[in-house]
C-alpha cells in the first residue's frame, strides 16, 4: 500500500490527481458524445487551435484561459461559416482551421522565444502545477459538462444518429451541435493546463471509445468511460512518480493504451468462442 500511496503524500500531488479525475469527468462525459457523432477529428482541431490563443496571452499577460476561450470560440465559428458559405463538408473545414490556427500558434511561438518554458508547460501540460483556483475552475467545467449531457441527453442522442429524425421531433439539431461543440470546446480549455492542449485528445476520445468496446447502452457508456478515466489519470500518475515520466503523457497514454489492451482482449474472447462454436458443430 505504502508503494500505491506514496506518489500522493504531497499536497501538489493530491491537487494533481483531483485535477485529473475532475478532467476525467469531463472527457468521459463530452467524449461519449464526440465517438458517437464522430466528432473526434473537430476535438483534435480545437485541441490544437486553442495553441495560437494561449500563446498570445502569455505574451500579453492575460489569463491563459482566456486566450484559449477566445481562440476555441474563433475555430469553432470559423469550421461553422467554412461549412456553410463554402458549401465544403464539415471535415474539409475542420481541417482547414486545424491547419490554420496550428501554423498560427507555432509562428506566434517561434517568434517569442522568451517564454519556451510556458510553451512547454501547455502544449504537454503540468499536472504537478495545478493551483487551487484551476480546481475551482474544472470543478465548475465538469460539473456544467455534466448537467448539460443529461439535460441535452435526448438531443444529443438522436443527433448522433440521424440528424433528420431530430430535425422531425423538433429538437433543435442545429442548437444541440452548436452546445455540442461548445463543450468540447469547454473540455479543451479548463483541461490544457491539466495534461495540456495536445494530449487532451487522449483523454477525450481514448475512454469512450473503449468503453463503447464493453457495453452498448450510452448512459452506461458515460459511467464506464468516466471510471475508465479516472483510472487512467491514478495509473499514469502512479507511472509518472515511479518511473519519472511526464504526468500529463503517462495519464493520456494509459487511456489510449487501455483501448488496445480491451480491444486486443475482445479479439482474442471472440476468436476462442468462434473455435468453440465450431467445434461444436
Amino acid at each position: 500500500m505504502d508503494f500505491l500511496l506514496e506518489p500522493f503524500a504531497a499536497g501538489f500531488t493530491q491537487r494533481g490527481l483531483v485535477a485529473g479525475l475532475l478532467v476525467a469527468t469531463m472527457c468521459g462525459t463530452v467524449g461519449v458524445w464526440v465517438v458517437l457523432r464522430s466528432l473526434a477529428f473537430m476535438g483534435d482541431a480545437l485541441a490544437h487551435g486553442v495553441i495560437p490563443g494561449i500563446a498570445v496571452a502569455a505574451l500579453v499577460g492575460v489569463d491563459l484561459t482566456i486566450g484559449a476561450a477566445i481562440a476555441a470560440a474563433l475555430t469553432i465559428g470559423g469550421v461553422s461559416f467554412v461549412s456553410s458559405r463554402a458549401r465544403l463538408p464539415e471535415d474539409t473545414g475542420t481541417g482547414l482551421l486545424f491547419a490554420g490556427m496550428l501554423s498560427l500558434g507555432v509562428a506566434i511561438i517561434s517568434r517569442s522565444g522568451s517564454f519556451a518554458v510556458d510553451v512547454t508547460a501547455f502544449l504537454f501540460g503540468d499536472v504537478l502545477g495545478v493551483t487551487s483556483s484551476d480546481l475551482i475552475l474544472q470543478g465548475v467545467a465538469a460539473t456544467i459538462a455534466v448537467l448539460a449531457s443529461v439535460l441535452g441527453y435526448r438531443a444529443f442522442l438522436v443527433l448522433s444518429f440521424d440528424e433528420r429524425k431530430a430535425q422531425l421531433l423538433g429538437l433543435r439539431p442545429a442548437v444541440a451541435r452548436a452546445v455540442l461543440l461548445a463543450l468540447i470546446g469547454l473540455v479543451v480549455v479548463t483541461a490544457f493546463r491539466t495534461v495540456g492542449s495536445l494530449l487532451v485528445f487522449g483523454l477525450l476520445v481514448a475512454p469512450a471509445a473503449t468503453a463503447t468496446l464493453l457495453v452498448r447502452r450510452v448512459p452506461t457508456i458515460m459511467v464506464v468511460s468516466t471510471v475508465l478515466g479516472w483510472a487512467a489519470v491514478v495509473i499514469g500518475l502512479e507511472l509518472s512518480y515511479h518511473l519519472d515520466l511526464a504526468g500529463s503523457a503517462a495519464m493520456s497514454g494509459t487511456s489510449v493504451a487501455m483501448f488496445f489492451i480491451v480491444l486486443t482482449g475482445r479479439e482474442v474472447a471472440d476468436r476462442i468462442r468462434s473455435g468453440r462454436t465450431a467445434r461444436a458443430t
